[in-house]
């Protein structure tokens, strides 16, 4: 329904080329890309970079066949529309962005008052709220000044950087906050030996490679396991809506990917009908598309269970939360030798820990239990993943 423009990547009177990336603008979930509808110039640009505009909004006008030097009569006429405009506002418009003045009149300020750092002296939000700032501490200079003198110096540099939340870190904390205030979440932990699958990894990594043009990873294992163990417990595979719960016969697995913006959730879809190779194809085209903010809504919608990997980063051990509406999500993390007890004798294995976080009120501890034992039983002796057994 709305959105934030984010970067744009031509100014006002530019010439465009059609399908041309005009604008980044950010919604709570994707960046979407706007593009030039046809060859000409970007007439006018209608809201700046940080403005929230509606679905509707008109946020530019680009003229269909114009050149950026071949419009000398119109570029007369603009100049003297300026000029008309700014023996009214004074230079304003000249100075200062509409998005700009709108935050200059809420301080009931104006952009003489406020030293533009922008190109050409022009006003930005930065100096408008360096400003303000500058006003209210000068303000309480004052009464502070008595409670400054009792308390000792501080030396060094103590400046603060102030920045606006991106919408998707606005909707992360929402998800997180429903996540915590609206279920039962409680965490369950097993660990695995991950040598069986080392091992197999090691013995076919490189004719996979030749074979199936992707590299073998440990996520398609984990995918295969975890699809095989929602087969066996549907209700980990289910979600609560209002008094009913929905139990869904399809395998959506979403897979937490890492992005400059923030984490997000993407969906590896009919996960029972992929081979291991589809698994790290479709995983390794998620995270680049992630990367490089080019995922759609349709591929960040839905999913039944998700997977978050905590151990590329180095976590020991952690408790996920839930992804509403979902009732799990299995944390998988570090792999790291340990000395371990096998048939009364002490081996050093590669041990990972797994984490299943779950909603009680659907999923009782003995699914939830079981649920792991499989998942665990199957990277333990993978060549079950084949035989479906």
């Amino acid at each position: 329904s709305d959105a934030t423009i984010s970067t744009w990547h031509v100014k006002a009177g530019d010439a465009v080329k059609r399908d041309q990336n005009l604008v980044d603008i950010e919604t709570d979930k994707v960046v979407l890309e706007v593009v030039a509808p046809a060859d000409g110039v970007l007439a006018e640009i209608k809201h700046d970079e940080g403005d929230t505009v509606a679905a509707d909004d008109v946020i530019g006008i680009v003229e269909a066949g114009g050149s950026a030097g071949g419009s000398s009569s119109k570029s007369d006429d603009s100049k003297s529309e300026s000029s008309s405009e700014s023996k009214d506002d004074g230079g304003d418009n000249e100075v200062a962005g509409p998005a700009v003045r709108r935050l200059l009149g809420e301080h009931g300020l104006k952009p003489s008052d406020v030293k533009g750092t922008g190109k050409g002296g022009r006003v930005t939000k930065e100096d408008v709220e360096k400003h303000v700032k500058g006003q209210s501490s000068s303000k309480s200079s004052d009464s502070s000044s008595k409670q400054q003198s009792s308390q000792p110096a501080v030396s060094g540099d103590r400046d603060q950087k102030r920045v606006p939340m991106t919408r998707l870190r606005k909707r992360i904390a929402e998800r997180l906050l429903q996540a915590k205030n609206d279920t039962a979440m409680l965490t369950t932990f097993n660990e695995i030996n991950m040598k069986p699958i080392m091992d197999l990894r090691k013995k076919y990594k490189d004719v996979f490679e030749e074979t199936h043009g992707t590299r073998l990873g440990f996520m398609g294992f984990y995918v295969k396991a975890v699809t095989e163990a929602l087969k066996r417990f549907p209700d980990v595979n289910a979600s609560i809506d209002g008094d009913d719960i929905v139990y869904h016969n399809f395998f959506d697995i979403s897979i937490a990917v890492s992005t400059p913006r923030g984490l997000v959730t993407p969906v590896l879809r009919d996960t029972d009908r992929l081979s291991i190779a589809d698994m790290e194809n479709g995983i390794r085209d998620l995270a680049i598309k992630g990367r490089d903010g080019k995922l759609t809504m349709d591929e960040m919608q839905g999913g039944n269970f998700t997977i978050t990997n905590g151990g590329v980063f180095g976590s020991l051990l952690s408790t996920p939360i839930l992804n509403p509406p979902q009732s799990a999500i299995l944390g998988m993390h570090k792999i790291q030798e340990r000395a371990m007890v096998v048939d009364g004798k002490i081996e050093i294995l590669p041990m990972m820990y797994l984490a299943l976080s779950y909603d009680h009120r659907i999923i009782d501890g003995k699914q939830s239990v079981g649920f792991l034992v499989t998942v665990k039983e199957l990277l333990e002796d993978p060549q079950r993943l084949i035989l479906d057994i």
